[in-house]
């Protein structure tokens, strides 16, 4: 019996299958391309999103050979819906987190009922980034999509529903929608009525773990799945990805180095003190039953690292076509030692914490003449990593305090960026058995549901392992330390004359 998670990301989805030990038994993964059809709006074609999930789950099935996937168990980017209609068709692109067209319906709740008392309510600051405000804005930009709408589906529920399943919706994205009540679990009347919208719109919000179906023949054979397979609910793939890296306890964090970078940490009450809204940090369901989460995050890590790989990149690209290298791997070879005195502002997507500012853009300060192609490059992962740091002192000052952090997703994979992210930050960074943890989530959750494992705290210890630690140099890090300082001081330096840019 083999277990099957599922990541749908914003420029990708992969597909990973385990054998009940951990041990991966194939993947598979296609990237699709974000689509931008106005100023500050980020889309997802939802019919290419769907072709690639249905193609990796079942090249991952069949690499998998004889050992049948008995689970699958979805991980996925928050906020991101589409609205579907009665017959199941897409009625609109996907409109993803970073999208930013909803300035005004979000900023909206700080006149009426307030951004502490939506807080208190949803675990969410009032950001454009959420749910809610973009339904708002389809509803006052396009009435006609509005009214033809059946449902608002996140896209785990989007593939519940392709594979013949009544669509649900977990705790954990549920969360991100900023029309659900942290603490009770259910969809918020105050918050929907105060926009006039239904929460028939809505799927039914069931807890991470729970199964939602078993795959009919047909469904199954669509995707390359045994017919009976279960679809386990999964969650929001931040706090999968900290259940992947078996954060399931207080004082525990976990980096997710994606397209999106991400610590999450957990908490065993939720966490809605002002000091957590004033820096803009989120509260709201782990997919750990009785836990909560907070995240604070980078829209553009790993993202930046692919914009510069296809825009400057092509040397790299090149090369790698030709003898199967990895292209990230020549992008960030023959870098210079020590650090630069460059200094990359990474909001090329609006900044996330703690600054949460949707007009942000990026910055590269501090070029001259004297400034080549590989001092810029480490420039650009040195501006990563400040950003980390920034948020880490945030997270500090809110009470949440963080020693070490378990580094995962696709960048971990990189022994140079976790040595400098080690000696920017001063903390220790290590990896784990697997980097794609929030797909490991799904095979734990799927494995519970299925009887593999007889709880999570099971899975986690079966599964979990760490792997090679980063320590920080002190040498580099005090070094680091007096950049960072400029760097903490340049965002609110540079905030105004963005804002005179939009």
């Amino acid at each position: 019996m083999s277990l099957m998670g599922l990541d749908i990301g914003s420029t990708g989805t992969k597909a990973v299958v385990f054998d009940e030990e951990g041990h991966p038994l194939s993947q598979a993964y296609q990237e699709y391309a974000e689509v931008y059809p106005g100023p500050n709006m980020i889309e997802l074609q939802p019919d290419e999103v769907w072709t690639a999930i249905r193609e990796v789950i079942a090249q991952a099935a069949q690499q998998a050979g004889q050992d049948p996937v008995r689970a699958l168990c979805i991980s996925a980017l928050g906020e991101t819906f589409t609205p579907v209609g009665a017959d199941g068709e897409f009625l609109h692109n996907s409109i993803v987190s970073p999208d930013t067209r909803a300035v005004q319906q979000a900023a909206r709740w700080h006149e009426m009922p307030g951004a502490q008392h939506v807080f208190e309510i949803t675990g969410m600051p009032a950001h454009p980034s959420f749910t809610l405000n973009k339904i708002v804005w389809l509803k006052e930009n396009t009435p006609d999509v509005h009214s033809a709408t059946w449902k608002y589906l996140l896209w785990p529920e989007i593939v519940h529903l392709k594979l013949g399943l009544e669509p649900r919706l977990d705790w954990s994205l549920a969360g991100r929608t900023m029309a659900f009540e942290v603490v009770n679990k259910c969809w918020s009347d105050e918050m929907l009525d105060a926009v006039g919208v239904s929460s028939e719109l809505f799927a039914e919000p069931i807890q991470s773990g729970e199964v939602v179906g078993e795959l009919s023949p047909a469904a199954a054979d669509e995707v390359g799945l045994p017919g009976g397979c279960l679809v386990v609910a999964g969650g929001h793939d931040q706090p999968m990805n900290a259940l992947g890296a078996g954060v399931i306890a207080e004082g525990l964090a976990v980096d997710g180095m994606g397209t999106v970078e991400c610590i999450t940490v957990a908490f065993d009450e939720p966490v809605l003190t002002p000091e957590m809204l004033g820096h803009n940090y989120c509260c709201y369901p782990h997919v750990y039953d009785g836990m909560y989460v907070s995240i604070a995050f980078n829209y553009t890590s790993g993202a930046v690292l692919r914009w510069f790989r296809d825009q400057f990149g092509q040397p790299e690209l090149q090369q790698a076509q030709a003898d199967g290298s990895d292209v990230y791997d020549l992008i960030l070879s023959d870098l210079p030692d020590g650090p630069t005195r460059l200094y990359f502002i990474p909001y090329l997507a609006g900044s996330g914490t703690p600054h949460l500012d949707p007009l942000a853009k990026g910055a590269m300060v501090g070029l001259t003449l004297g400034s080549d192609r590989q001092t810029f490059i480490k420039g650009l992962l040195e501006g990563l990593c400040y950003e980390l740091a920034l948020n880490i002192e945030s997270l500090a000052t809110a009470g949440v305090k963080i020693e070490r952090l378990r580094a995962t997703g696709g960048g971990s994979r990189s022994p140079l960026w976790l040595q400098l992210k080690a000696d920017i930050t001063g903390k220790e960074v290590v990896t784990l058995n697997v980097t794609e943890s929030g797909c490991q989530a799904g095979a734990m959750l799927g494995g519970v549901a299925a009887g593999v494992y007889d709880s999570v705290e099971e899975a986690v210890r079966v599964l979990v392992r760490e792997q090679t630690g980063y320590t920080p140099d002190s040498e580099a890090h005090r070094r680091y330390a007096e950049r960072f300082a400029i760097y903490r001081d340049l965002w609110p330096a540079l905030r105004d004359v963005v804002h005179r840019m939009q």
